[in-house]
């Protein structure tokens, strides 16, 4: 009958840690301004070379704010005193669940202004600099190719918001994807999507795939007995620790995928 692809976005077609991360610098500065008044240059790609290390705890993009100012309050915290004092990157990724909702209180922050504000910020780099912003991400290798001439049913299922999804497809990789096929930000879990996508007629009969990065969504998945019938795959080319690819290949339902074979799925 065929086969349905339900590809997560970041971490799987696109490298976007440049960009998001820069984007987080960007936001963080109009968010604690006299926090960030004091950051350099030399500061400033420290932070974006250690949010590459962290990235595998982001599940949502606003998050990528919270560890950039984590960041700074770490490397500041020798020279005042700071709840963070003495947090380590390793600490980030094995705790990230419990040190959120910590540093949301102290901070006093509101998860949706954040959200709002990275989309305004990401959304005034586009109109100001589209071709920057484009250029701070990059497609697997292989992937673009494989979109274009994929012979399988291929859905977007991304905590990203759809519009910046749509613009990488169509301006990096040449891909039209029809926004129909776009869940991102604000369409619920991504277990409720795939519930949607494997009840929609069309899709009766068709062997069913998902593509992930992130090792807690597919455990997520394997939760829920109405998803039974999903092939599960964590992309160890995406935002992943070696932990979590070895956790993940003692787990049944997992297969560990390589990004040459991704490519050669989808065609």
């Amino acid at each position: 009958m065929g086969d349905l692809y339900a590809l997560d976005f970041d971490g799987v077609l696109c490298d976007s840690c440049g960009e998001s991360s820069l984007s987080a610098v960007k936001a963080a500065k109009v968010r604690w301004p006299s926090l960030f008044k004091t950051v350099d240059s030399a500061l400033e790609d420290w932070i974006v070379d250690q949010m590459y290390t962290v990235r595998p705890v982001v599940e949502t993009g606003y998050e990528n704010l919270l560890l950039v100012r984590l960041l700074l309050e770490m490397r500041l915290s020798s020279i005042r005193k700071s709840s963070v004092e003495g947090l380590t990157v390793d600490e980030i990724l094995e705790n990230w669940m419990k040190i959120k909702p910590v540093i949301v209180e102290e901070w006093n922050e509101n998860r949706d202004a954040l959200i709002d504000l990275f989309g305004k910020v990401r959304d005034e780099w586009m109109d100001n600099d589209l071709s920057t912003w484009i250029g701070a991400n990059r497609f697997y290798p292989g992937v673009a190719d494989a979109l274009k001439f994929a012979s399988s049913k291929v859905y977007i299922v991304t905590t990203k918001q759809s519009r910046f999804a749509a613009a990488l497809l169509r301006e990096l990789a040449g891909v039209t994807i029809p926004p129909e096929r776009i869940y991102g930000l604000g369409t619920g879990p991504k277990t409720k999507v795939l519930k949607q996508l494997q009840e929609m007629p069309e899709h009766q009969g068709l062997t069913l795939h998902f593509v992930e990065d992130r090792l807690a969504t597919l455990k997520n998945v394997i939760k829920e007995p109405e998803l039974n019938g999903w092939n599960l795959y964590l992309g160890d080319w995406g935002y992943n620790t070696p932990k979590e690819r070895e956790e993940a290949a003692k787990i049944a339902r997992i297969r560990i995928l390589e990004l040459s074979d991704f490519s050669k799925k989808l065609k």
